[in-house]
């Protein structure tokens, strides 16, 4: 039948169901096909903490939201236009965020009296008038996968697993996705099980053939590609993006990569990334724990390599003790924080920007490090060369705080030109360095305060190594007051020294007298939110700060410049905080630490609030 073709700006989509109901997987061909198409994106997988919650229940609620568009986008949406609901758990846990008149596509065959027990529906929403204010599509996924692999040698229980390619094909036609893309995926997927790759590529056609010929759906939608600057793009994740971060800084380095890591949600991809990339000379090693991981990569830099250990929140604490330890001796060393929602394990599957306060003081003595934070899935790349580049340059340790929401979303990524990448090379220190021809371990670069990097072994250039205080220059084992409070003294000058681009300020107009600051993976949100206040005639101004430690140098400038200054955070208030001791300033703080990025609509509210406030 011919059906009409409805053309759209933009798409929120979510599917939901168990966390075995493969949304994960559904959502990432589907976002693969949305980035083949050529429109801008962002996601937001959503999965629960247990590995295997139990089935048909709130907790084990797994949710892949996608946001695309016909023009530059910045978050994954407020609220889905479209939720595919695979069982009654996954509508109940998901309706609250539903707008009225939204779609709804329901698996009715997981609508069973048991299924609806398990979540505390007394009468099946189906049936009653609970969802007339939202457009309901009821669809057999099930047992239409099922009829579907009819002729394929496989169980009744091993079709039912091919229902989310049936529901993936069915929004594939829906929105006019490409399908070549999951067909190849699936096939190589499923190289070694022929009869599965073909079963689930049946399936995904099904799925497609259902939505063109059912009277169901009347109307297929259209979001034509995004304007986007010419070049090459690829979908990209946070993890993917930091872990090509991290490979192109050691090309540029001319240093070989080391990563000493330890799995822990959300970081383990960037490890698993790494593995694959042994063809650059990248080594990894999965540690028997969070302290050997950093003591391996710490050891790894003494040995002339780009150092590197990833983990989340409770694992930059063990790791803290030889945190210090690269502090006092003055090595390169690269730290990444994938922040999780806490304390202790928290919710490890949630995000948060609530290590702050821990990446900069969590070490006992006086030991501060270079502190970079990426502002969004693709920005992980940038921010993991800048981190090197600090590190080589200064012989620090720096943190690297990214944070669950990135690690896992995903955007367009333009491939940068190789040209384009920064030389962050340093040379070794392969002769002596003092006038009697001796070596001098903490003699120090007049410009950057750096000692040098000399690779153990290299001859007559034997020097002392360790966490107990050295002497200035000499590097010997120093007890002396003076020489302490110096190297103390020294140590923070190099890193309050580190060189970093000025602040920007995001002011079109310039008059406005409200000033929006942020950091991490507020960006999107907060760019989004005050673009909806300027749609509607509000004056705003907008900040972000990618560099925590050191702050800008015009930072106090900046925030003085306004009259008022709106500090919104997923933690109750750590760079605040720090804002307001630094530079006496009245930051207004506005905090949520429920597991979740914001919604641009919220900060668009409170935005316009601090405006209209007296």
């Amino acid at each position: 039948m011919t059906k009409q073709v409805q053309q759209l700006d933009r798409v929120i989509i979510r599917f939901a169901g168990d966390s075995g109901d493969g949304m994960q997987l559904t959502g990432d061909r589907f976002t693969a096909g949305t980035a083949e198409f050529g429109n801008d994106l962002s996601t937001l997988p959503n999965f629960p903490a247990e590995i295997r919650a139990p089935a048909g229940t709130l907790p084990g609620v797994s949710s892949f939201q996608l946001h695309f568009a016909d023009h530059d986008i910045l978050t994954p949406g407020d609220a889905p236009n479209v939720l595919v609901a695979m069982n009654p758990a996954a509508l109940k846990a998901n309706l609250g965020d539903l707008p009225r008149g939204a779609d709804i596509i329901v698996n009715t065959d997981e609508f069973t009296k048991r299924n609806l027990q398990k979540v505390g529906y007394e009468v099946n929403p189906l049936d009653d008038d609970s969802l007339a204010e939202w457009r309901v599509h009821a669809v057999p996924l099930t047992s239409l996968t099922v009829r579907a692999l009819e002729g394929f040698d496989l169980s009744k229980k091993d079709a039912e697993r091919s229902k989310n390619m049936f529901a993936l094909g069915l929004l594939s036609w829906l929105y006019h996705r490409p399908t070549e893309h999951t067909i190849s995926f699936l096939q190589q997927k499923f190289a070694g099980k022929p009869e599965i790759a073909k079963a689930n590529i049946a399936a995904f056609q099904a799925g497609w053939n259902y939505g063109e010929t059912t009277e169901s759906f009347s109307v297929s939608y259209e979001v034509k590609p995004a304007r986007l600057a010419p070049g090459v793009y690829r979908n990209i994740s946070g993890n993917q993006a930091l872990a090509y971060g991290l490979i192109a800084a050691s090309v540029q380095s001319k240093l070989p990569l080391f990563l000493g890591s330890y799995p822990i949600t959300p970081a383990s991809d960037i490890l698993h990334e790494l593995s694959k990339h042994k063809r650059f000379g990248v080594r990894t090693f999965q540690a028997e724990d969070e302290i050997a991981g950093v003591g391996a990569a710490l050891g790894a830099a003494f040995g002339g390599a780009l150092g590197v250990t990833t983990t989340s929140g409770p694992g930059v604490a063990l790791k803290a003790e030889t945190v210090g330890l690269a502090a006092a001796t003055e090595l390169p060393l690269i730290i990444v924080d994938v922040q999780r929602a806490g304390p202790s394990t928290g919710m490890p599957t949630k995000t948060e920007q609530t290590d702050l306060l821990m990446a900069m003081f969590g070490r006992n003595g006086e030991s501060p490090v270079p502190i970079v934070a990426p502002m969004s899935p693709s920005d992980c790349f940038d921010a993991a060369i800048e981190a090197a580049r600090i590190a080589v340059k200064y012989r620090t340790p720096v943190m690297l705080l990214s944070d669950g929401y990135l690690a896992n979303g995903s955007e367009p990524w333009r491939l940068p030109e190789i040209s384009s990448l920064p030389d962050i090379s340093q040379e070794f220190t392969t002769s002596p360095n003092a006038e009697d021809g001796s070596f001098l371990p903490y003699k120090r670069d007049p410009e950057t305060l750096a000692r040098p990097w000399a690779i153990p072994g290299t001859a007559g250039l034997e020097h002392r190594i360790g966490g107990i205080e050295k002497a200035d220059g000499t590097g010997n084992i120093s007890y002396d007051p003076n020489n302490h409070d110096l190297m103390v003294r020294i140590r923070a000058s190099k890193v309050a020294g580190i060189d970093v681009p000025d602040l920007e300020v995001d002011d079109p107009d310039g008059d406005a007298r409200v000033l929006v600051v942020g950091w991490g993976s507020t960006f999107g949100p907060i760019a989004a939110g005050a673009r909806r206040v300027r749609k509607n005639g509000g004056k705003v101004a907008h900040a972000h700060l990618r560099h925590l430690n050191p702050l800008p140098a015009n930072t106090g400038e900046v925030l003085k410049r306004y009259d008022k200054v709106l500090l919104p955070e997923i933690n109750l208030g750590q760079l605040a905080l720090l804002l307001r001791a630094r530079y006496l300033v009245d930051i207004i703080s506005y905090n949520r630490v429920r597991g979740l990025p914001f919604k641009a609509e919220e900060l668009a509210g409170v935005i316009q609030d601090v405006i209209d406030s007296d």
